[in-house]
């Protein structure tokens, strides 16, 4: 049967690998602005081998050349946003779909993995995502799109979106110490290669396992990232705090820190600030046309 990968069927012989082949690609236009912005250029150059050559022809003009760098570039920008994921803190997951099968188990996987990674997700169905709906939700670093292999988002340009949006493959390698690292680990574009029953499926480690305590140092920050929360509170070497039963532990909220940082809160209440006066008459009538204001 043939393989489907990035949302394609590829009739190969039999014990040959994709991995093996090199790729032509017809498409796009000479009208098109951007060529970097191809959706489904994109998403073949991003899971395509990176040691096999692949050239792309548009047939409006005949025009031929090699994508070997730009494939580079892109794969630069992605394991950029890898990165914004690990230092992200709360992640917002779209729900792009609804009727592709195992939408359900897909999400609740990558719930299972930030929770994981100590880090907070929200699931968000805004339809298509755009900048201007993203853009209500500050509070979030990073959002990670759940769509079919074909609906996912093309790199956007500079300024186009307020936060980054990911692939879930993205965040699985964000997110899962035992994930492969960046060149050994190929670019899923559909979400069900993540689950279990998937060749590309990666469990999670155990809880006592190494490599949830591996050093990690942002490359954007410059910063030791720490352990997730859930290792080091259970962590029996953290006894240099001594324990204080009056106080109380309030779980913080990242959107109450966010909403802290900013310089305008809303409304000052002023309670107990403001004098107490008696009610008065206000105006009567409608916006246009007071009873108090003379006819022009």
């Amino acid at each position: 049967e043939p393989l489907e990968r990035f949302g394609r069927r590829f009739p190969l012989a039999t014990g040959r690998r994709l991995e093996e082949y090199g790729a032509f690609y017809v498409g796009g236009s000479e009208t098109s602005p951007d060529p970097d912005l191809d959706p489904d250029l994109s998403r073949l150059l991003l899971g395509w081998a990176p040691g096999q050559p692949f050239s792309s022809c548009c047939p409006d003009t005949g025009h031929t050349q090699d994508e070997g760098v730009r494939a580079e570039r892109l794969r630069a920008q992605r394991r950029y946003l890898v990165e914004r994921a690990r230092d992200a803190r709360v992640v917002g997951l779209l729900a792009g779909t609804l009727g592709v099968a195992q939408h359900r188990e897909a999400l609740a996987h990558l719930r299972n993995l930030t929770q994981a990674a100590g880090k907070r997700s929200y699931v968000l169905a805004l339809g298509r995502p755009t900048p201007a709906k993203l853009a209500n939700f500050p509070e979030v670093d990073v959002f990670v799109l759940l769509a079919c292999p074909l609906g996912t988002l093309a790199p956007q340009p500079s300024g186009g979106f307020f936060r980054p949006v990911l692939a879930p493959c993205e965040l699985e390698a964000a997110c899962n110490p035992a994930w492969p690292p960046p060149g050994l680990a190929p670019h899923l574009t559909h979400y069900a290669d993540l689950l279990p029953g998937s060749p590309f499926h990666v469990p999670l480690p155990p809880p006592e396992s190494e490599l949830w305590d591996t050093p990690d140092v942002s490359l954007i920050t410059g910063e030791l990232r720490p352990p997730p929360v859930w290792k080091s509170s259970n962590d029996p070497g953290c006894s240099t705090l001594t324990p204080r039963p009056q106080l109380e532990l309030v779980e913080s909220s990242p959107a109450a820190l966010f909403l802290s940082s900013r310089s305008w809160q809303g409304l000052e209440p002023r309670l107990g600030q403001t004098p107490v006066t008696e009610a008065v008459s206000g105006r009567r009538g409608i916006a246009i046309a007071y009873e108090d204001e003379g006819s022009s």
